[in-house]
């Protein structure tokens, strides 16, 4: 995945006039107006030093007009936003604030950025010194906190010389809209994950240890080790000795990713980690992202459903960066909604959309009740066209409860209800195990690292 293609670029802009008045009186000013009070004490006997006291102010006025004249116009000030590396989502990041002076007078500037929620919590204040003709740049924290797209505002200055009488005010229109990613941090760690098991892979054949596949591969001398079906009796004949073939891991397969987004997958997780709650269909497309980016590299090929009440994102099958690409660019805009997810429809798309078998990944939640959900339903019909892997995003909360002992006898309720609801959620995931079905219950955090190892699992008994 080409990481320099997905930062956000830099916006620059001269800065320009707030209002009409775009000039206040500095601190300083308003300390030496108290200063000219020391004037009173000797006025108490000689009523005519007075005078001294107005004369004072007005050296004071005079003195913060001359500083506001020589004070850069807002169109000599230029400022841009710069962003170092791709938005992703709870990752700490940083941008960068650069203001340039093209006037002869050097300045001190305040300035705030006009930054959304979704990136930091409150607005962030910076104070550099900018002197002439050299570019000045300061950086800011920010960590990211939803997906998708992001709009920033401008940025707002107040500006002074050394004298800080008088200063301006102006603001710079670097409003731009940025797209916050899902975390290809884990994503990365997974693909290097895949890379070091390829090596091990590796290491075995040297070893003389034969894969589990069923790829044809090459030709080699039979080994003790080697089943004796593999033996290829033609090129036996022809060499006048035991040829045996050799196979590899099944490569250019097809994998769908499904995501639910309806209102189950809405359910805040709270992740230490991350220092603030997240939903599950957060951790969803994180894994989602990250199963992608293996089983690319894998060389099968990937293709992408979200949906809700109707189809949100759909990528056909493909293979490499650019396709993984595509596929980021539309997990990055995936939405919880708050209705239940149509998953008729979603299997619908699917089975209309991928005629050959396939292995489907079907990342969702369901209701417990005492009837068959329907994407449980759903699921079943599915499989007897495809290999379906069924993961369902638990509540760690839940599972928390039904571990506990109780206390009291409002727990022991709670402690009932919470075993009940896991001992269905059980037994609706053993039905779908009985029919074909690949059906685990996860937790969200171990969501991504689970569904690789399914897949490599899959991949390893060539059960596809």
């Amino acid at each position: 995945m080409a990481v320099g293609s997905l930062i956000p670029p830099s916006i620059e802009a001269r800065s320009m006039s707030r209002r009409r008045l775009p000039f206040a009186f500095g601190t300083r000013f308003f300390v030496a107006l108290l200063l000219g009070l020391i004037w009173l004490v000797p006025a108490w006997w000689s009523p005519r030093l007075i005078a001294a006291m107005f004369l004072w102010d007005a050296l004071v006025l005079a003195a913060w007009l001359f500083d506001l004249l020589h004070l850069p116009a807002p169109s000599q000030l230029a400022a841009r936003r710069i962003w170092n590396s791709a938005l992703s989502l709870a990752r700490a990041n940083a941008v960068e604030i650069e203001l340039e002076n093209y006037s002869r007078t050097p300045v001190y500037a305040s300035l705030v950025d006009e930054t959304p929620l979704a990136l930091r919590d409150q607005s962030p204040a910076i104070d550099i010194a900018v002197p002439i003709g050299a570019p000045v740049r300061q950086a800011y924290p920010i960590v990211p906190s939803t997906r998708g797209d992001v709009t920033l505002g401008r940025l707002f200055l107040r500006y002074r010389t050394s004298l800080s009488l008088a200063e301006r005010w102006a603001s710079a229109d670097l409003g731009q809209t940025v797209r916050v990613l899902p975390d290809l941090e884990q994503a990365r760690r997974y693909a290097l994950y895949l890379i070091r098991s390829r090596q091990v892979e590796m290491e075995k054949r040297r070893r003389r240890q034969r894969g589990m596949g069923r790829e044809f591969e090459a030709l080699r001398e039979y080994r003790q080790e080697d089943d004796m079906r593999d033996i290829c009796w033609p090129a036996t004949a022809r060499r006048h000795q035991l040829i045996t073939r050799t196979y590899r891991m099944e490569r250019s397969q097809t994998v769908w990713i499904v995501l639910d987004a309806g209102r189950l997958l809405r359910a805040q997780v709270q992740d230490p980690s991350r220092g603030f709650r997240s939903s599950k269909l957060d951790y969803a497309v994180d894994a989602a992202l990250s199963l992608a980016q293996v089983a690319s590299q894998y060389g099968d090929r990937v293709g992408l459903l979200a949906y809700g009440r109707a189809i949100q994102r759909s990528v056909g099958v493909g293979r490499g960066p650019l396709h993984v690409r595509c596929i980021l660019d539309s997990l990055a805009q995936v939405r919880g909604e708050t209705a239940e997810a149509n998953h008729a429809l979603a299997a619908r798309a699917l089975l209309r959309t991928q005629s050959r078998r396939s292995l489907v990944v079907w990342i969702t939640d369901f209701a417990e009740t005492p009837t068959t959900p329907e994407v449980i339903e759903y699921a079943g019909q599915m499989s007897r066209r495809h290999l379906v892997v069924f993961a369902a995003v638990n509540q760690p909360d839940l599972l928390a409860l039904g571990r506990s002992i109780p206390q009291t006898e409002e727990e022991m309720f709670r402690h009932a209800a919470a075993l009940e609801i896991i001992q269905r959620r059980e037994l609706l995931l053993r039905g779908l195990r009985e029919r074909g079905v690949l059906a685990i219950d996860l937790g969200p955090g171990m969501l991504a690292e689970s569904l690789i190892n399914q897949y490599l699992q899959i991949k390893d008994r060539n059960l596809l």
